[in-house]
Protein backbone atom coordinates (compact mmCIF):
# COMPACT_ATOMS: atom_id res chain seq x y z
CA UNK A 1 0.00 0.00 0.00
CA UNK A 2 1.05 3.47 -0.98
CA UNK A 3 1.97 5.96 1.85
CA UNK A 4 0.54 9.19 1.80
CA UNK A 5 0.78 11.03 5.33
CA UNK A 6 -1.74 13.68 4.43
CA UNK A 7 -4.26 10.45 4.27
CA UNK A 8 -3.37 8.92 7.79
CA UNK A 9 -3.07 12.84 9.22
CA UNK A 10 -6.62 13.38 7.75
CA UNK A 11 -7.67 10.37 9.72
CA UNK A 12 -5.93 11.67 12.74
CA UNK A 13 -8.31 14.55 12.74
CA UNK A 14 -11.31 12.10 12.41
CA UNK A 15 -10.62 11.31 16.31
CA UNK A 16 -10.12 14.52 18.08
CA UNK A 17 -7.96 14.20 21.29
CA UNK A 18 -7.03 10.66 20.86
CA UNK A 19 -3.51 11.18 20.37
CA UNK A 20 -3.28 12.37 24.25
CA UNK A 21 -6.10 10.33 25.65
CA UNK A 22 -3.94 7.46 27.69
CA UNK A 23 -1.90 9.88 29.64
CA UNK A 24 -2.88 8.95 32.86
CA UNK A 25 -2.35 12.40 34.12
CA UNK A 26 -3.81 14.63 36.02
CA UNK A 27 -4.74 16.78 33.35
CA UNK A 28 -5.24 14.79 30.22
CA UNK A 29 -4.99 17.47 26.91
CA UNK A 30 -8.18 17.36 25.01
CA UNK A 31 -10.14 15.59 28.10
CA UNK A 32 -10.48 11.70 29.06
CA UNK A 33 -12.43 9.59 27.43
CA UNK A 34 -15.49 8.60 28.55
CA UNK A 35 -14.86 4.61 28.91
CA UNK A 36 -11.09 5.41 30.11
CA UNK A 37 -9.70 3.79 32.91
CA UNK A 38 -9.48 5.73 36.07
CA UNK A 39 -6.13 6.69 37.59
CA UNK A 40 -4.89 8.58 41.30
CA UNK A 41 -2.57 11.52 41.25
CA UNK A 42 -1.36 12.34 44.62
CA UNK A 43 0.66 14.57 46.95
CA UNK A 44 2.04 13.71 50.17
CA UNK A 45 2.90 16.59 52.77
CA UNK A 46 4.50 17.67 55.80
CA UNK A 47 2.18 18.19 58.52
CA UNK A 48 2.41 21.94 57.93
CA UNK A 49 1.03 21.22 54.17
CA UNK A 50 4.81 21.17 52.49
CA UNK A 51 4.95 18.53 50.00
CA UNK A 52 7.35 15.43 51.20
CA UNK A 53 11.15 16.38 49.57
CA UNK A 54 12.56 12.51 49.34
CA UNK A 55 10.69 9.42 47.74
CA UNK A 56 8.67 7.18 49.98
CA UNK A 57 6.81 3.98 48.87
CA UNK A 58 3.25 4.00 47.99
CA UNK A 59 1.22 1.07 48.18
CA UNK A 60 -2.21 0.69 46.36
CA UNK A 61 -4.80 -1.87 48.08
CA UNK A 62 -7.82 -3.58 47.14
CA UNK A 63 -10.03 -6.22 49.45
CA UNK A 64 -7.92 -9.11 48.16
CA UNK A 65 -4.35 -7.19 49.00
CA UNK A 66 -1.46 -5.61 47.07
CA UNK A 67 -2.71 -3.64 43.87
CA UNK A 68 0.20 -1.81 43.26
CA UNK A 69 3.55 -0.19 44.48
CA UNK A 70 4.97 3.29 43.30
CA UNK A 71 7.20 6.36 44.48
CA UNK A 72 6.80 9.50 45.26
CA UNK A 73 8.85 12.11 43.40
CA UNK A 74 11.09 14.97 45.34
CA UNK A 75 8.04 16.56 45.28
CA UNK A 76 6.08 14.56 47.02
CA UNK A 77 3.77 13.09 44.22
CA UNK A 78 3.03 10.38 42.75
CA UNK A 79 0.70 8.53 40.02
CA UNK A 80 -1.45 5.16 39.57
CA UNK A 81 -2.40 4.73 36.41
CA UNK A 82 -4.81 1.92 34.45
CA UNK A 83 -7.36 1.22 37.36
CA UNK A 84 -10.77 0.13 36.84
CA UNK A 85 -13.49 1.87 38.43
CA UNK A 86 -13.57 0.77 43.00
CA UNK A 87 -12.60 1.50 46.22
CA UNK A 88 -9.57 1.67 47.38
CA UNK A 89 -6.41 2.06 49.91
CA UNK A 90 -3.51 4.35 49.45
CA UNK A 91 -0.92 3.45 52.01
CA UNK A 92 2.26 5.82 52.29
CA UNK A 93 5.29 4.11 53.89
CA UNK A 94 7.34 7.18 55.07
CA UNK A 95 8.58 5.58 58.44
CA UNK A 96 12.51 4.62 56.41
CA UNK A 97 13.90 6.76 59.13
CA UNK A 98 11.36 6.68 62.34
CA UNK A 99 9.71 9.97 61.98
CA UNK A 100 6.34 9.45 60.40
CA UNK A 101 3.33 7.49 61.51
CA UNK A 102 2.08 4.75 59.16
CA UNK A 103 -0.37 6.51 56.47
CA UNK A 104 -3.70 5.58 54.63
CA UNK A 105 -6.16 7.27 52.76
CA UNK A 106 -9.62 5.32 51.16
CA UNK A 107 -10.04 6.35 47.49
CA UNK A 108 -13.09 6.55 44.99
CA UNK A 109 -12.38 5.92 41.45
CA UNK A 110 -15.03 6.23 38.78
CA UNK A 111 -14.26 4.86 35.54
CA UNK A 112 -13.75 7.72 32.46
CA UNK A 113 -14.54 10.48 35.12
CA UNK A 114 -10.69 11.64 35.19
CA UNK A 115 -7.82 11.44 37.84
CA UNK A 116 -9.03 11.04 41.26
CA UNK A 117 -7.23 13.84 42.67
CA UNK A 118 -5.85 13.32 46.92
CA UNK A 119 -3.95 14.79 49.39
CA UNK A 120 -1.97 12.48 52.22
CA UNK A 121 -0.57 14.20 55.20
CA UNK A 122 1.95 12.72 57.36
CA UNK A 123 1.88 12.46 61.10
CA UNK A 124 4.79 12.79 63.13
CA UNK A 125 5.80 10.77 65.74
CA UNK A 126 6.07 11.90 68.92
CA UNK A 127 9.54 11.82 69.85
CA UNK A 128 12.72 13.99 70.57
CA UNK A 129 15.83 15.12 68.80
CA UNK A 130 14.71 13.68 65.16
CA UNK A 131 16.62 14.79 62.77
CA UNK A 132 14.49 16.20 59.81
CA UNK A 133 16.39 15.03 57.05
CA UNK A 134 14.19 16.16 54.48
CA UNK A 135 13.43 19.63 55.70
CA UNK A 136 16.91 20.47 54.20
CA UNK A 137 15.98 20.34 50.72
CA UNK A 138 12.63 22.06 51.38
CA UNK A 139 12.72 26.09 49.83
CA UNK A 140 12.56 28.62 52.34
CA UNK A 141 9.38 29.57 51.20
CA UNK A 142 8.00 26.37 51.72
CA UNK A 143 9.05 26.43 55.46
CA UNK A 144 8.12 29.76 56.39
CA UNK A 145 4.29 28.42 55.37
CA UNK A 146 2.43 28.62 58.93
CA UNK A 147 -0.89 27.37 57.53
CA UNK A 148 -3.77 28.40 59.68
CA UNK A 149 -5.69 25.64 61.08
CA UNK A 150 -8.82 26.98 59.71
CA UNK A 151 -7.30 26.98 56.04
CA UNK A 152 -6.05 23.57 56.75
CA UNK A 153 -9.56 22.18 57.84
CA UNK A 154 -10.74 23.56 54.21
CA UNK A 155 -8.11 22.16 52.41
CA UNK A 156 -8.37 18.65 54.02
CA UNK A 157 -11.73 18.90 53.02
CA UNK A 158 -11.09 19.82 49.31
CA UNK A 159 -8.76 16.57 49.54
CA UNK A 160 -11.95 14.17 51.11
CA UNK A 161 -14.42 15.58 48.70
CA UNK A 162 -11.72 15.48 45.83
CA UNK A 163 -11.42 11.52 46.45
CA UNK A 164 -15.25 11.42 47.02
CA UNK A 165 -15.11 12.63 43.02
CA UNK A 166 -16.66 15.71 43.97
CA UNK A 167 -14.57 17.86 42.10
CA UNK A 168 -16.76 21.33 42.21
CA UNK A 169 -17.12 21.13 46.02
CA UNK A 170 -13.91 20.60 46.82
CA UNK A 171 -12.92 23.44 44.52
CA UNK A 172 -15.36 25.72 46.46
CA UNK A 173 -13.29 23.90 49.60
CA UNK A 174 -9.96 25.16 48.07
CA UNK A 175 -11.13 28.41 47.70
CA UNK A 176 -12.03 29.40 51.24
CA UNK A 177 -8.65 27.35 52.47
CA UNK A 178 -7.22 30.38 50.34
CA UNK A 179 -9.43 33.25 51.32
CA UNK A 180 -8.02 32.25 55.09
CA UNK A 181 -4.37 31.96 53.95
CA UNK A 182 -3.98 33.51 50.53
CA UNK A 183 -0.17 32.29 50.56
CA UNK A 184 -0.96 28.86 50.37
CA UNK A 185 0.95 27.07 48.26
CA UNK A 186 -0.08 23.52 48.11
CA UNK A 187 -3.65 24.76 47.86
CA UNK A 188 -3.11 27.26 44.75
CA UNK A 189 -1.33 24.20 42.75
CA UNK A 190 -4.54 21.99 43.70
CA UNK A 191 -6.88 24.29 42.95
CA UNK A 192 -5.03 25.57 39.40
CA UNK A 193 -5.15 21.74 38.96
CA UNK A 194 -8.22 20.97 39.31
CA UNK A 195 -10.01 23.94 37.48
CA UNK A 196 -7.58 22.55 34.76
CA UNK A 197 -9.52 18.96 35.08
CA UNK A 198 -12.38 21.21 34.72
CA UNK A 199 -11.01 23.08 31.24
CA UNK A 200 -11.31 26.37 33.27
CA UNK A 201 -7.39 27.07 31.80
CA UNK A 202 -7.38 31.01 32.27
CA UNK A 203 -8.52 30.18 36.37
CA UNK A 204 -6.03 27.72 36.44
CA UNK A 205 -2.98 29.83 35.29
CA UNK A 206 -3.83 32.25 37.61
CA UNK A 207 -4.03 30.04 40.71
CA UNK A 208 -0.45 28.14 39.03
CA UNK A 209 1.22 31.79 38.98
CA UNK A 210 0.41 32.21 42.05
CA UNK A 211 1.69 29.26 43.11
CA UNK A 212 5.33 29.78 42.24
CA UNK A 213 5.19 33.49 43.07
CA UNK A 214 5.22 32.40 46.48
CA UNK A 215 8.08 29.24 45.68
CA UNK A 216 9.63 29.78 42.30
CA UNK A 217 10.91 26.33 43.07
CA UNK A 218 8.44 24.27 43.57
CA UNK A 219 7.89 21.79 40.70
CA UNK A 220 4.39 20.60 40.65
CA UNK A 221 2.97 23.97 40.15
CA UNK A 222 5.57 24.44 37.20
CA UNK A 223 4.59 21.34 35.68
CA UNK A 224 1.32 22.38 35.88
CA UNK A 225 1.34 25.44 34.36
CA UNK A 226 3.51 23.76 31.47
CA UNK A 227 0.46 21.71 30.84
CA UNK A 228 -2.32 24.65 31.22
CA UNK A 229 -0.27 26.43 28.10
CA UNK A 230 0.14 23.35 25.71
CA UNK A 231 -3.72 22.93 26.61
CA UNK A 232 -4.13 26.73 25.30
CA UNK A 233 -1.62 26.07 22.52
CA UNK A 234 0.63 28.50 24.04
CA UNK A 235 3.88 26.57 22.80
CA UNK A 236 6.56 28.79 23.06
CA UNK A 237 6.00 29.91 27.10
CA UNK A 238 4.99 26.71 28.15
CA UNK A 239 8.42 25.33 26.71
CA UNK A 240 10.46 27.74 29.02
CA UNK A 241 7.73 26.75 31.68
CA UNK A 242 8.21 23.14 31.50
CA UNK A 243 12.27 24.09 31.06
CA UNK A 244 11.75 25.15 34.17
CA UNK A 245 10.28 22.44 35.83
CA UNK A 246 12.87 19.63 34.05
CA UNK A 247 15.41 21.85 35.71
CA UNK A 248 13.76 21.08 39.12
CA UNK A 249 13.01 17.09 38.89
CA UNK A 250 14.88 16.37 35.69
CA UNK A 251 13.34 12.74 35.96
CA UNK A 252 9.95 13.45 35.41
CA UNK A 253 8.19 11.78 32.83
CA UNK A 254 5.24 14.10 32.59
CA UNK A 255 7.51 17.23 31.98
CA UNK A 256 9.06 15.53 29.46
CA UNK A 257 6.12 14.51 27.80
CA UNK A 258 4.38 18.02 27.51
CA UNK A 259 8.19 19.73 27.02
CA UNK A 260 7.56 17.54 24.09
CA UNK A 261 4.29 18.47 22.48
CA UNK A 262 5.36 22.42 23.33
CA UNK A 263 8.74 21.45 21.42
CA UNK A 264 6.57 20.16 18.65
CA UNK A 265 3.91 23.03 18.70
CA UNK A 266 7.19 25.59 17.77
CA UNK A 267 8.37 23.15 15.05
CA UNK A 268 10.64 22.21 16.91
CA UNK A 269 10.49 18.56 15.95
CA UNK A 270 14.02 17.02 17.04
CA UNK A 271 13.86 18.57 20.55
CA UNK A 272 10.28 17.18 20.59
CA UNK A 273 11.68 13.44 19.32
CA UNK A 274 14.35 13.72 22.40
CA UNK A 275 10.81 14.63 24.89
CA UNK A 276 9.00 11.95 23.77
CA UNK A 277 11.78 9.53 23.88
CA UNK A 278 12.89 10.53 27.80
CA UNK A 279 9.28 10.64 29.17
CA UNK A 280 9.29 6.86 27.95
CA UNK A 281 12.50 6.03 28.82
CA UNK A 282 11.85 7.41 32.51
CA UNK A 283 7.98 6.48 32.85
CA UNK A 284 7.78 3.39 31.04
CA UNK A 285 4.16 1.70 30.07
CA UNK A 286 2.18 4.28 31.92
CA UNK A 287 3.77 6.68 29.35
CA UNK A 288 2.91 4.62 26.27
CA UNK A 289 1.31 7.84 25.16
CA UNK A 290 4.57 9.26 24.11
CA UNK A 291 5.14 6.38 21.80
CA UNK A 292 1.94 7.38 20.16
CA UNK A 293 3.27 11.22 20.42
CA UNK A 294 6.76 9.90 18.84
CA UNK A 295 4.60 8.22 15.52
CA UNK A 296 2.40 11.17 14.80
CA UNK A 297 6.00 13.33 14.93
CA UNK A 298 7.17 10.32 12.32
CA UNK A 299 4.33 10.58 10.35
CA UNK A 300 4.52 14.52 9.84
CA UNK A 301 8.30 13.68 8.43
CA UNK A 302 6.77 10.55 6.08
CA UNK A 303 8.62 8.57 8.20
CA UNK A 304 6.33 5.32 7.69
CA UNK A 305 8.75 2.90 9.14
CA UNK A 306 9.42 4.97 12.59
CA UNK A 307 5.60 5.80 12.53
CA UNK A 308 4.66 1.83 12.17
CA UNK A 309 7.46 0.98 15.16
CA UNK A 310 6.04 3.29 17.44
CA UNK A 311 2.11 2.95 16.56
CA UNK A 312 2.77 -1.22 17.08
CA UNK A 313 4.95 -0.27 20.27
CA UNK A 314 1.99 1.84 21.74
CA UNK A 315 -0.66 -1.36 21.08
CA UNK A 316 1.83 -3.60 22.49
CA UNK A 317 1.79 -1.53 26.04
CA UNK A 318 -1.37 -0.62 25.87
CA UNK A 319 -3.85 -3.06 24.04
CA UNK A 320 -6.96 -2.30 25.67
CA UNK A 321 -7.01 1.85 25.65
CA UNK A 322 -9.41 3.48 24.36
CA UNK A 323 -8.00 4.79 21.05
CA UNK A 324 -6.97 1.01 20.40
CA UNK A 325 -8.93 0.72 16.93
CA UNK A 326 -8.31 3.68 15.49
CA UNK A 327 -4.41 3.22 16.51
CA UNK A 328 -5.27 -0.06 14.60
CA UNK A 329 -6.30 1.31 11.72
CA UNK A 330 -3.05 3.54 11.05
CA UNK A 331 -0.95 0.56 11.40
CA UNK A 332 -3.13 -0.93 9.17
CA UNK A 333 -2.65 1.99 6.11
CA UNK A 334 1.37 2.39 7.05
CA UNK A 335 1.40 -1.19 6.33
Amino acid sequence: MSFDPRVILALLLIFPGFVYAQTGSSSLPGGPPTDAPGSIRGHVVLPNGTPLAEAVKVNLKVLRGDQAITYTDQQGQFELNNLSAGQYTVEIDADRDGRFEFASEKVLVRRGGGPTLVTIYLKEKQSEGQTRASDKTISLAMLDQKVPSAAKREFDRASRLSGEGKSLESIEALRRAIAIYPDFLIAHNDLGAQLLEQEQFEEAGVELRAAIKIDPRAFNPQLNLGIVLVRQKNFQEAREVLEKALSLEPASPAAHLYAGMAAVGINQGDRGEREFKAAHDLGGSPYAIALLDLGQLYMKRGDREMALKSFESYLRESPHAANAAQVEKLIGMLR
